[in-house]
């Protein structure tokens, strides 16, 4: 009997087990999860509109697309976070991440700077609960760039001494004076929302533009449309909260300057209300402190200070009802999310049944 060794014995594969229904779904919503978390994170994420300080521009129940790409996107400084959650897991007040571990956040390539008059998400700086990219999410008008010197005088913006070209839809408060009682016809004819109407004195407090402002005016039973200012007199909660020294109003307010990465401001009595919050809390300085009017850092008294990032200056649309950076000062550029590009949906939450959704406003690109 010959008997051959070095002839290989046939292999039988045994037939590949199919996955189990679970299993397979299980993988499916895994894919889908990391998939929308990518894209949420690198390229565009859906927000919505929930107040009135961007109107008319932007309106409340306004749908949004944030375009990550313009700007670059933010790596994670929170990364133990339940996927596609912001502060709390959907539904509750269940806290939706883990701050044990904080990361320093570092932004990719975008294809555009920050420019004048981008309508700009951004986290609210001034929020202490959460970690600074889990922040609440505000949207506002970059007004004011880095090393820009912005004032407001008698309304109007001015940027490094020059007026700026205010936004198309901007508003402001005005005081309507009737001959009789309006009814709610009369400002949902004119898209004036109803909770938005406070009676003041003889007439009506409203948010409108200074067109439509116009239009009223010329109406027989309208005897005079006021534009509300505020008194020539310091306002509570003006930035830089100084009022002896700043006695500044959101009408008149500044000059300012916005602090730029790599530039060197003087610190003086007069300038650290100014730039106190930056270096505390936006820079990361280990050891900064303020004592008695005066900056340390590592323990040692500065004189002056370099910035290590940019800062933008932030105002709403609504000038009047708008809580921006005249009263909480600075975004910094690691808190800017994204731009602001597209309304992908618009529905009026005070709307009827069939005008619930402003059909017009859908896929409306954002200027």
């Amino acid at each position: 009997m010959k008997v051959k060794f070095w002839e290989k014995k046939p292999v039988t594969k045994e037939p590949k087990k199919k996955k189990g229904f679970f299993r397979e779904w299980g993988d499916a919503i895994l894919f889908a999860v990391i998939a929308a978390s990518l894209i949420r994170w690198a390229t565009f994420e859906a927000y919505t509109i929930p107040t009135p300080s961007m109107e008319k521009s932007l309106l409340v129940g306004d749908f949004l697309f944030v375009s990550k790409l313009h700007y670059g996107p933010r790596t994670p400084m929170t990364p133990l976070q339940v996927p596609l959650t912001h502060q709390t897991i959907w539904g509750t007040n269940i806290p939706s991440y883990s701050d044990a571990i904080q990361l320093k956040s570092y932004r990719l390539p975008g294809f555009s700077e920050v420019k004048r008059n981008d309508v700009v998400v951004f986290n609210y700086p001034p929020e202490d609960q959460h970690p600074a990219d889990l922040r609440t999410n505000y949207i506002k008008r970059a007004i004011g760039l880095p090393g820009d010197s912005l004032q407001i005088k008698d309304l109007q913006v001015y940027i490094n001494g020059e007026a700026i070209k205010n936004p198309e839809q901007m508003q402001f408060k005005y005081i309507l004076v009737p001959t009789m009682q309006l009814s709610n016809k009369f400002f949902e004819d004119r898209d004036i929302r109803m909770s938005e109407v406070q009676m003041f004195d003889n007439g009506y407090l409203v948010d409108i533009t200074p067109e439509m402002a116009e239009e009223i005016k010329k109406l027989d039973f309208i005897k005079d449309v006021i534009l509300y200012k505020h008194p020539d007199e310091a306002e509570a909660g003006i930035f830089p909260n100084v009022p002896s020294k700043y006695p500044w109003n959101r009408d008149n307010f500044g000059p300012i300057y916005i602090p730029e990465k790599g530039a060197t401001v003087a610190i003086t009595p007069e300038s650290l209300p100014f730039y106190e919050r930056v270096i505390l809390e936006y820079e990361h300085n280990e050891n900064a402190e303020v004592r008695d009017g005066k900056l340390y850092l590592d323990g040692k008294e500065v004189k002056e200070y370099t910035f290590k990032q940019n800062y933008y200056f932030m105002m709403g649309d609504n000038r009047h009802n708008s809580a921006d950076s005249r009263y909480w000062g600075y975004v910094p550029e690691d808190h800017v999310v994204g731009k602001a590009v597209m309304i992908w949906m618009s529905t009026n939450p005070e709307g009827k049944m069939f005008d619930k959704i402003r059909w017009s406003r859908i896929f409306n690109i954002i200027h």
